[in-house]
């Protein structure tokens, strides 16, 4: 209660502060629903971020943050017009189009993978040969990506499903997990297994870069409302870069939202999610490529979901991506 109260208060008050700082844009503010694709988590802090410092306000947008999780599927909830906008991996989105969603990708936040794969160096495994003939646990959802790792190094190996956790692998039930850098590893250091005992293989060093969290709309949004997408980009990148350069205030940001959610965890594991989001967002710490994304990503993605019999036919680049991106910021 008190939390929603909180929560309350500090809308109001950014309410307040956009209709005396901003009176033009707050006279008639334009409702926009924004879907995360999963729960309360620094995974989105630019666009918390973005909320409570009224960016969204001041470009004339009332933004309406939806409940992500399992109960709603993100790409469902797009196709059903549900929401203006949600976020959704590069992969996700490729076989999408490529089955006929008339989706764009307005802006692409990630620009390298956080996808990896986990070992112990205890089942000897140091190098992509050593999974040969491992049990290794995929989620479902995910199997491009490392099955392209596979392939790539001709290897076989035994998949079981790997559920939300990693207790498969930490009770010794598979010899490799799937894990994300900035959730699932973090995880397993909190669990008490050391760093040193791992070995990692990060797919976008294996020349796999998979670029994942994008910001995706239907077309007839984009035809319809062209300057309400730019704002909505607009503001959501000014989040992200408020978030990196003030990380102590976004987490304090993020924790409004986990705690409204009931959601069970920390600041110490939100404060590492943030530190890999900006690893995986930022080219060599700079924001310059935040929005883009690149052609040669796209294909080596769109090329790998297409060797995996996921899609016949890979989608034009031109009419998937259509940046809605202010070159002045």
């Amino acid at each position: 209660m008190k939390s929603f109260m909180f929560i309350s208060i500090l809308k109001a008050g950014f309410l307040l502060v956009c209709i005396l700082r901003f009176p033009a844009f707050c006279e008639d503010l334009q409702t926009v629903t924004f879907l995360p694709q999963w729960t309360h988590q620094a995974q989105f802090a630019g666009y918390y971020v973005a909320v409570q410092k009224g960016f969204y306000q001041k470009r004339g947008i009332d933004l309406r943050m939806l409940p992500g999780g399992p109960d709603s599927p993100p790409a469902d909830m797009l196709i059903r017009r549900k929401t203006d906008f949600t976020t959704l991996f590069l992969s996700d989105a490729i076989m999408l189009r490529s089955k006929g969603v008339d989706l764009v990708n307005v802006a692409q936040i990630g620009q390298k993978s956080g996808f990896i794969l986990v070992a112990r160096k205890s089942s000897h495994i140091f190098s992509p040969k050593d999974l040969n003939g491992k049990r290794i646990s995929l989620w479902s959802d995910f199997q491009i990506q490392p099955q392209a790792f596979f392939r790539l190094h001709q290897i076989q190996v035994t998949t079981v499903p790997q559920t939300y956790t990693i207790n498969l692998f930490l009770q010794g039930g598979v010899d490799a997990a799937c894990a994300m850098w900035y959730n699932e590893y973090h995880t397993l250091l909190n669990s008490g297994v050391n760093a040193d005992e791992l070995t990692t293989f990060f797919f976008d060093q294996y020349g796999l870069n998979f670029p994942e969290d994008g910001v995706y709309c239907m077309r007839e949004m984009l035809n319809k409302n062209d300057r309400t997408c730019r704002n909505f980009v607009d503001a959501s990148l000014e989040g992200w870069r408020y978030a990196f350069d003030h990380p102590n205030e976004a987490i304090d940001i993020v924790m409004i939202y986990v705690q409204e959610a009931h959601i069970g965890t920390n600041r110490v594991h939100q404060q590492w999610m943030l530190d890999r989001i900006r690893d995986i967002s930022l080219i060599n710490g700079s924001s310059d490529s935040m929005g883009i994304l690149s052609k040669d990503d796209y294909q080596t993605v769109a090329q790998e979901v297409k060797a995996g019999g996921m899609i016949d036919n890979i989608p034009n680049f031109n009419e998937f991506y259509a940046p809605c991106l202010d070159d002045s910021l």
